[in-house]
């Protein structure tokens, strides 16, 4: 057969030979072509005595089926004799089979000296005599194959074997030394450890077990790891009864001390459990790989701690993070809890608690802690905590709390909060952890708060460890304050700032308080905080919010509801100075305390303009964005093909949101999607996070203890792709383009149907009408593709569902719960259909869009199958029946659509503003509109006068769907229906009534 493993020209060595597993080995190699020297004393299985005919036998045997063998019957503690016949019958010596061996089992308590070195003599120094003879010729001839036989008894330990088990043991680690020092000169040592039927396995096994635990199935594992074509090395294999399975070493994670302070045996039985853990745990493949966490360690002195806070543990740590959202009802009830519009008609504070206040809506800065505290709260209440971190909220205490603010709150927003252990202080009797984090708008990545939450553990310092800063910072100025705010906290006041989310007992449950010595339930810090800063703003600010930038501020003491806050302040420049204190005690409750504010109003990052969506980067959306990165990786991979012998390694990612998976073989040297059928090592992850590691943006090793990256099989291998850090981007996209390959190819854009014959006038609809017509033909695509996809063309508007999902299938015009959705004008739609127009550069340039199920779009390719003749009959059939022209819109020629309602209205705008000059004069401010469906940007500048073209540094902007224009006529209500959204300063849009006069 062409395709059968032969070993023409191979010499090989087999000790042991005689019988057993050693015969099997012999005969099937002698079989496939080698030329075989069949060694074996011919002793018994406890070592005694001598006999030439069991490996003579063998010998026969081979040349009875037409090979070449020769017997040898030195003992193998003379392996140089052994060899020496290889060499002085055929010349070399290719493969070595260290199979030998005896028992001589008996408890540990009874074994003597004899019994211990016997064993020893035969396994270990006799496969070490055989293979030091061998050993040279190998590395002369570039060639070698060596095989040890291990045992069960080795890898598990047995009873009544410790010499046998250290025996076997051993040949192991001798065998994996080889593997090392070989490699270079292609000399390849591997270990089997077999159960098989033999003189030594005949006396503990029952007759029935040995009679299908046949030496002939462990023969073949010992002949393919010694044929030329296999490249496995230092494995070590379990085999026996039909079955094949390799081992590893495992490790825990373990627990690492930071070195410098003393490990007691308290301490590891406390950290037993972590010790040893195999939830968490590697695979160390080499030496080196073994000693990387020691060596870690090392590099890390310890910083010290207590029972209470391990430093080196805890400090860094990041939790995984979290999101929440918000609107204008949780900003109107916080700005409620920490006593604002006390007085209803007051203005100053009607605006943060009245989302249609006619100075327009703010949110309270303060606003921002609460978010994050809730979500710390949720996890503690989880028992989820830092590692380090040993105490529960009895020894806690709410130090000091800073927070910063880039840009005034949104009305509403969906967010994201990273939060780690930032700085640990030990202050003496106290220590003192503070939880740094930071707040993300989950939908555009805009960093949008800071917060630093000072947590006091009581009676857990006093490790020696460092004090932090020691200055008084924020002391008030020596003279009267500039002004001073009196506020009656009411006695429901905590049972209302709780519903914000911070529900510790403390504050609302009389027993629980009595129990902490307090006489009643106190106020939350962090309600005083907000009161504290809500004063100073409108103190000084006339209680405008959108300046504030920071507040830092210590709490000293603790306040009762039913008690008056007292909060003076100075103002120093940009800063705000402030101390609050209870009036009835006279006791100062928040000290240290200061507010910076902004010089200008800070505003959101400037969104991009419709007509950038061409750049690649903005307008991939992150599917389409990993093909791109997958295809470079697998071009650099092409074009260094000496990685792939470097690294030999699989890897295999799975991507999230959307779901992808592909496969980076360095072993075969090549990327492709799709899954492998046997990785090395699988990294999960989700797609958003892949594309900003690949990028740079994100760091993996903070992705995988965040635990938003996760790595199975060889864990160690991960750090094989440090590879990629060395690809210029730059450079990898020009000889891409050098080469005529297109990054992304097919995966990031959506396959169209084969042109047809195009008759005169062709439409969207006939294009649809080709598509009913193949689903129509084609019933087994509802079963293969399972998506409903949603088309919505633009200019004129039309909108069809491809419903591959439900029945039979379907094409129609209209709207429906989709999988997939494509957008973009009819006439690209058209333009793509009939060839003219390609689709990657459709979607790269922005005209085409994709969202939802993202990898969906691909299962469109069947659509390249239509028969351009089928298509021109479906087109032909379809205008005869008159459907064609089902959706009124799509059908009909490009000059009937509706007129676009952006440039009439700006024009409107226009004149308006130049016969009443004074609307501009009211309005003070510049304002942008920015349309879509069609596209359209116009704005009123600084003179009062209407341009066109995006409008830089706009104090508010207008953003809505062209179609949407007449709802400017009551602008509050369509704001309030989400039809217009407003990005800047809301109250702008409340001087916009003049609008009402042009739709």
């Amino acid at each position: 057969m062409s395709n059968e493993l032969r070993y023409d020209g191979r010499v090989a060595i087999v000790t042991g030979a005689g019988n057993g597993l050693g015969r099997a080995h012999a005969l099937l190699l002698g079989s496939r072509g080698a030329k075989v020297v069949v060694n074996d004393l011919g002793g018994s299985m406890h070592g005694g005595g001598a006999d030439a005919t069991p490996a003579q036998k063998v010998v026969d045997e081979i040349k009875a089926l037409g090979g070449e063998a020769v017997a040898n019957f030195d003992s193998v503690e003379n392996g140089d004799k052994i060899v020496q016949t290889a060499l002085d019958t055929y010349k070399r010596v290719d493969i070595v089979i260290n199979n030998a061996g005896i028992l001589r089992d008996v408890s540990f308590q009874k074994m003597t000296d004899e019994e211990w070195d016997i064993i020893y003599r035969v396994h270990v120094l006799g496969a070490y005599k055989v293979t030091k003879a061998a050993w040279n010729h190998m590395r002369d001839a570039g060639y070698g194959r060596i095989v040890m036989t291990s045992s069960a008894a080795g890898i598990y330990g047995n009873f009544g074997q410790a010499n046998y088990s250290m025996a076997k043991l051993g040949l192991f680690g001798f065998g994996q030394t080889l593997a090392i020092e070989g490699r270079k000169k292609n000399v390849h040592c591997n270990v089997i450890a077999p159960i098989a039927g033999s003189r030594m396995t005949e006396t503990v096994l029952p007759k029935e077990l040995l009679e299908n635990l046949k030496p002939e199935y462990v023969a073949p594992l010992v002949a393919w790891l010694c044929h030329e074509s296999c490249e496995e090395n230092g494995g070590l294999f379990e085999v026996g009864g039909g079955f094949y399975g390799k081992l590893r070493w495992e490790r825990t994670k373990g627990k690492a001390f930071g070195v410098g302070k003393p490990v007691s045996i308290e301490k590891l039985r406390s950290a037993w459990t972590e010790i040893t853990d195999f939830g968490k745990a590697d695979h160390p493949a080499d030496i080196t790989s073994s000693m990387q966490p020691i060596l870690d360690n090392l590099n890390k002195p310890s910083k010290g701690g207590n029972e209470f806070i391990d430093v080196d543990q805890a400090l860094g740590f990041q939790f995984p993070p979290f999101e929440t959202s918000y609107d204008e009802r949780d900003l109107a009830l916080y700005a409620l809890a920490v006593g604002a519009a006390k007085n209803a008609l007051d203005k100053t504070d009607l605006k943060f608690v009245y989302e249609m206040s006619g100075d327009g809506f703010q949110g309270l800065p303060t606003f921002a802690v609460t978010p994050v505290l809730k979500g710390i709260l949720e996890r503690a209440k989880k028992g989820e905590q830092a590692p380090g971190l040993n105490y529960g909220f009895e020894r806690i205490l709410h130090g000091e709390q800073f927070l910063e603010l880039t840009r005034p709150l949104p009305p509403a927003a969906q967010l994201r909060h990273e939060t780690s252990v930032d700085q640990i202080w030990d202050k003496g009797k106290h220590g003192v952890v503070v939880i740094g984090a930071k707040t993300y708008d989950a939908k555009t990545n805009e960093l949008l708060a800071k917060n630093e939450i000072s947590m006091v553990v009581r009676g857990a310092g006093g490790w020696g460890g460092e004090r932090g800063a020691m200055g008084e910072a924020n002391l008030p100025p020596n003279r009267a304050p500039d002004a001073t705010t009196e506020q009656k906290i009411d006695d429901n006041q905590a049972l209302l700032y709780r519903l914000t989310g911070d529900w510790n007992p403390l504050h609302a449950d009389p027993e629980f308080a009595k129990n902490f010595g307090f006489e009643r339930p106190i106020l939350h810090g962090l309600c005083t905080f907000g009161m504290a800063a809500r004063h100073a703003i409108n103190a000084f600010e006339k209680g405008d919010a959108r300046k504030f930038k920071n507040i830092r501020a210590r709490f000293a003491e603790s306040v009762y509801p039913g008690e008056t806050l007292v909060t003076d302040m100075w103002k120093e420049g940009n800063k705000i100075i402030l101390r609050a204190k209870v009036k009835e005690r006279d006791k100062v409750v928040l000290s240290h305390g200061a507010i910076e504010l902004y010089d200008q109003i800070p505003t959101a990052k400037a969104k991009a303009a419709p007509a950038a969506a061409a750049a690649p980067a903005a307008a991939a959306p992150a599917a389409a964005g990993s093909a791109i990165v997958f295809d470079g990786l697998g071009f650099y991979i092409e074009q260094n093909p000496d990685l792939a012998k470097q690294i030999n390694t699989v890897f295999q990612f799975e991507l999230s949101s959307p779901d992808s998976s592909w496969t980076i073989d360095l072993k075969a040297g090549k990327v492709a999607p799709g899954k492998h059928a046997s990785p090395d090592c699988t990294l999960a992850l989700s797609d958003a996070d892949f594309i900003g590691m690949a990028k740079g943006e994100l760091n993996p090793q903070k992705l995988f203890f965040g635990g938003q990256l996760k790595i199975s099989g060889n864990v160690m291998a991960s750090q094989k792709l440090e590879f990629m850090k060395k690809i210029d981007p730059k450079k990898l996209a020009a000889d891409m383009a050098a080469a005529g390959r297109t990054p992304g190819g097919a995966a990031a854009s959506a396959p169209t149907a084969a042109a047809p014959a195009a008759p005169a006038g062709f439409t969207s609809a006939d294009a649809f009408a080709i598509i009913r017509d193949h689903v129509e033909k084609n019933a087994d695509l509802v079963g293969s593709v399972a998506t409903v996809y949603q088309f919505e063309l633009s200019d004129p508007d039309s909108s069809w569902v491809l419903d591959l999902k439900n029945g039979k299938g379907s094409v129609a015009p209209g709207k429906a719960t989709a999988d997939c959705t494509l957008s973009m004008s009819d006439a690209d739609w058209v333009a793509m259909v009939k060839g003219e127009a390609d689709a990657q550069k459709l979607y790269f340039g922005g005209k085409l869009k994709i969202s939802g199920n993202i990898m969906a779009s691909q299962k469109l390719m069947f659509l390249k199958k239509i028969d351009p003749k089928a298509a021109e009959a479906a087109v032909a059939k379809s205008r005869a029946s008159g459907s064609a022209a089902a959706p009124t819109a799509a059908a009909a020629a490009p000059a009937a659509a509706k007129a676009p309602n952006g440039p009439s209205f700006a024009k409107k705008l226009g004149e308006l503003l130049a016969k009443e000059p004074s609307l501009a004069k009211e309005l003070g401010a510049t304002v942008a509109f920015q349309l879509k469906s069609p596209d359209a940007a116009f704005g009123i500048d600084a003179a009062g006068k209407v341009v066109d073209g995006a409008l830089k540094d706009a104090t508010a902007t207008l953003i809505l769907q062209d179609g949407d224009v007449p709802a400017l006529a009551n602008l509050r209500d369509a704001f309030q229906r989400g039809t217009v959204s407003i990005d800047g300063d809301p109250r702008v849009a409340h001087r916009l009534g003049f609008l009402k006069a042009l739709v």
